[in-house]
């Protein structure tokens, strides 16, 4: 049964078991409150945590110390390089994003020689729970790709296979949004919105029905779509995932949830070797602890995806 809130999602997360969590970098008081909740919920067994070893187990409750190993790091790069290390040699399942910049974190993963980039190109999806929608909604990609290519595009539609199944969807249906509904030349992004489509409709990307190029209205309103004409899609008005033709789009329509819809969320990065959590830094503990229930989603779904293979 799909998950349709996070509540549900908490749940599912603690009948799939505890992980282990590396964090880059545990110098700061919202990165270890999300870490001491995760332990004391039993979502994490153990975490990893690079930083000042003294700052960081100052923050941790004296009955978890034992589920604590902290690794002396210096800089942000230092941090951040330490904590990859830590999953390439299989001794994390989730990585978190802890004091670190971001340029410093993604260097880090995408390293062609220490990294732990799996797919092609790394990709972010916010996952949003709002009052005006009636199920769980997502953005891609917010936080990574600047202006992604038609190839791009395919990638990180891809990208959120683990991710859906985790959340117990096997059909992801994605509206690929921009700014009309007419394809046109002058608007590279519906030509590239088109072309996915087809390829949805060919069958050349199993597991999704993408369909567009679609307004953000018609993408989340049935009365939208239906007086546009275009009430026949079985994506408009019923959308899991939105793609946007620029991160610009993507991150702006994130905010907004949080900001004006209140939108419970969380964020996970795509396309490495585990579940990769890379959070804005106006994140609150709660929505970090989001994005790593997503991360147990999209570790139970490559489970999953590898178990139906060797059937």
């Amino acid at each position: 049964m799909p998950v349709r809130s996070f509540k549900d999602l908490r749940v599912r997360a603690v009948n799939h078991g505890p992980v282990r969590l590396a964090v880059a970098g545990g110098n700061d008081e919202e990165v270890m409150e999300s870490v001491v909740e995760a332990l004391s919920t039993g979502l994490v067994s153990i975490a990893h945590i690079t930083g000042e070893a003294s700052r960081i187990l100052g923050r941790v409750p004296a009955p978890l110390l034992g589920l604590i190993v902290c690794i002396e790091s210096g800089d942000a790069s230092d941090c951040a390089s330490k904590a990859v290390a830590i999953v390439r040699a299989g001794g994390a399942d989730v990585l978190m994003k802890g004091h670190v910049d971001s340029t410093s974190y993604l260097r880090s993963i995408v390293s062609r020689d220490t990294g732990i980039r799996r797919a092609p190109l790394l990709s972010n999806i916010t996952v949003a729970e709002m009052p005006s929608w009636p199920k769980l909604i997502a953005a891609t990609d917010n936080g990574i790709v600047p202006a992604p290519t038609l190839e791009q595009k395919r990638q990180i539609i891809l990208n959120v296979r683990d991710l859906y199944r985790g959340l117990g969807i096997d059909n992801v249906k994605v509206a690929v949004v921009t700014a009309t509904e007419k394809i046109s030349d002058a608007l590279p992004a519906t030509v590239d919105a088109a072309a996915l489509t087809e390829e949805s409709r060919a069958g050349k990307l199993p597991g999704f029905t993408v369909d567009g190029p679609f307004g953000y209205d018609v993408a989340v309103s049935k009365h939208a779509a239906r007086t546009k004409g275009l009430d026949a899609s079985l994506v408009a008005g019923d959308v899991d995932l939105l793609l946007f033709p620029t991160i610009d789009a993507a991150n702006a329509v994130a905010k907004a949830w949080k900001f004006h819809g209140n939108a419970d969320t969380g964020s996970v990065v795509l396309g490495a070797k585990v579940p990769v959590m890379l959070n804005s830094r106006s994140d609150d503990a709660k929505r970090r602890i989001n994005g790593l229930l997503l991360a147990v989603a999209m570790k139970a779904g490559s489970i999953r995806d590898v178990s139906v293979d060797l059937q």
